[in-house]
């Protein structure tokens, strides 16, 4: 016999209808849960009992007794019955509140966002149909997205020295870039043939028809020449730190073959031991030496104000350091000595002792010297032997105790701080430390047996010539209330300092000296751009370019190089021409 049926039923509910619930909730929401006729069956609740609110609702959604008038505005009060002393926290809680969209309407606050009052007047770029890129045109008011500081550099002839690699560079320009495009083969051999003769361009200062200029072209391909070793055309091999992800998963035969790995890492000795020989012989002017781990950068005597060979490297550990000084390297922490020197400086008269004796302390540890451990150690325990619990209490040993005397040379390990300078003859044997050192190569991971990577400018043995990526872009900028087109160049590679410097001179002329661009920097390389120890910025340049005769830069590009480094421990972010002068921010 079937079940009679009942309206609102539903035998699959294991729970009351969902039609019950529904009316329970109305009823609660429209009217005093007192006034509420309880369930059927359930016991009558004690009148003085108060309405019982829910925990998870807002203040201002509190049931409200029926002819209650709503509040003109929403205000915070603290709940009723509790604490008078907690009515100030309420109040500030509204206090708060109430600032909350003064403060959103204030975007001039972030630094990362440039602002109306900033000198280059950047506005918000809706870029349309083809790039998504953050563009922006010299003399327009356009945003550009990019952290910069508030103060820009003052407009220049010329930017300084950035010695850090570059990954990719964005030109925008209110001319178009079609003498970039479409290289002829007789002018991508041309500029190939002027990159191995060193040959110098030298272009007016604006070039009327820049399509048509056969010279400007050539130039151009001469420019995004560089060598690499090993040549490897199925792995991206710069940069080496932090790029396991984009290694992993190629093929890498070399990985579990002892012999191959033997076989690469004698042919990359050979590369680099050319490298040096042709920074000594002054024919070549810089290269990289890029680690899974850290970068090198060389550099020849009569750049960075420096008259001999010059090395940095970074970031360091202090395990590499204590292997240089076992083998012998002299260097140097050109930032560590910068800040203990500024901090002695800023120091007070009767704190003159303790600096110095954390100076004495501080040297002795980038010495290497291994002093034996005094008897105040073992004095500084005596105290245990007097409470009779020398024997439960366990003493530390001597590599703790010397592990706390070095704790603060440990904690900058990885940081820019950590920058190791050699110079002269060291650098001969930071060369002989480099190709026997077994941690150079990664022993485990994707780049396990990779050999570390070469860039220089010019050409060596062993290595290859590749090329820079280049593209134009068109797209179309809201200026105002109306669109306009923009026309970018984008380059992406390894760029190296002279690579920078060559492309800026051909925009300058090509682009009637009004372009700007936007820098992405290799981090760990921004650091290169510290200023040397003794370094002579009274080195002329007539010695310059007589000791650098045919290295392979332009004479121009040259000057720049020699100069001493004065970013620091930054890197050129943002760099625009106008008027045939350079502002540039880092």
């Amino acid at each position: 016999m079937a079940a009679p049926a009942v309206p609102g039923y539903s035998p699959g509910f294991k729970k009351p209808p969902a039609m019950l619930r529904l009316k329970r909730k109305r009823l609660r929401r429209s009217e005093p849960a007192a006034a509420a006729p309880p369930p059927c069956g359930a016991a009558p609740r004690a009148p003085s009992a108060p309405a019982r609110r829910n925990p998870f609702s807002s203040l201002d959604n509190a049931p409200r007794a029926a002819g209650t008038p709503q509040p003109p505005e929403r205000a915070r009060r603290p709940p009723a019955g509790g604490n008078p002393s907690a009515a100030s926290f309420w109040q500030l809680l509204e206090a708060v509140c109430e600032d909350k969209p003064a403060r959103r309407a204030e975007p001039s606050e972030r630094s990362n966002i440039l602002t109306p009052t900033d000198a280059t007047k950047l506005k918000t770029l809706h870029v349309i149909a083809i790039v998504q890129y953050p563009v922006c045109l010299p003399g327009k008011d356009l945003h550009l997205p990019v952290a910069v500081p508030e103060v820009p550099s003052s407009p220049r002839h010329e930017f300084p020295a950035d010695w850090s690699i570059k990954t990719r560079l964005l030109f925008t320009s209110s001319q178009p870039f079609t003498w970039a495009e479409h290289l002829k083969a007789q002018e991508e051999a041309q500029g190939f043939a002027q990159h191995c003769r060193a040959t110098e361009t030298n272009l007016p200062q604006s070039v009327q028809e820049p399509k048509l200029s056969t010279e400007l072209r050539c130039a151009f391909q001469q420019s995004l020449v560089y060598w690499l070793h090993p040549s490897l055309p199925w792995l991206q091999l710069f940069p080496r730190i932090g790029a396991d992800r984009k290694i992993a998963g190629k093929a890498s035969p070399w990985s579990q073959d002892e012999a191959l790995q033997q076989v690469l890492m004698s042919d990359w000795s050979v590369s680099f031991t050319s490298l040096y020989n042709l920074l000594k012989a002054k024919l070549c002017p810089y290269f990289y030496v890029c680690t899974y781990q850290f970068t090198v950068l060389f550099r020849a005597a009569g750049l960075v104000g420096s008259d001999v060979i010059t090395a940095v490297i970074s970031p360091t550990t202090r395990g590499l350091r204590e292997a240089m000084r076992n083998e012998g390297i002299e260097f140097s922490l050109p930032l560590v000595e910068e800040c203990r020197t500024r901090k002695q400086k800023n120091s007070e008269v009767n704190l003159e002792t303790e600096v110095a004796n954390s100076l004495e302390v501080g040297n002795s540890m980038e010495d290497g010297e291994e002093a034996a451990l005094s008897d105040d150690d073992d004095e500084s325990f005596s105290w245990l032997e007097e409470m009779g619990v020398q024997d439960k209490v366990k003493k530390p040993d001597a590599i703790s105790i010397k592990l706390r005397k070095e704790k603060h040379e440990v904690q900058m390990d990885h940081k820019p701080e950590s920058l190791a300078l050699v110079k002269g003859t060291n650098t001969f044997t930071l060369l002989n430390f480099l190709i026997n050192c077994k941690s150079l190569v990664a022993a485990a991971g994707p780049q396990t047996g990779l050999p570390p990577t070469l860039l220089s400018p010019v050409a060596f043995r062993g290595g290859t010539m590749q090329t820079l990526k280049a593209r134009s872009i068109n797209a179309k900028a809201r200026v105002h209330l109306a669109y306009e087109d923009i026309f970018s160049l984008e380059i992406v590679g390894p760029i190296m300092p002279h690579s920078l410097h060559s492309l800026t001179m051909l925009l300058k002329s090509a682009q009637r000296g009004a372009f700007s661009a936007v820098l992405y920097t290799h981090e760990p390389t921004a650091v290169f751009n510290t200023g040397l120890d003794n370094a002579s910025p009274a080195l002329n340049k007539e010695t310059i370019r007589k000791d650098l005769p045919t290295c392979g830069l332009h004479p121009k590009t040259l000057d720049q190089l020699s100069q001493c480094p004065t970013l620091g421990k930054s890197s050129i972010r943002f760099l625009e021409m106008k008027d045939y002068a350079y502002s540039w921010k880092s």
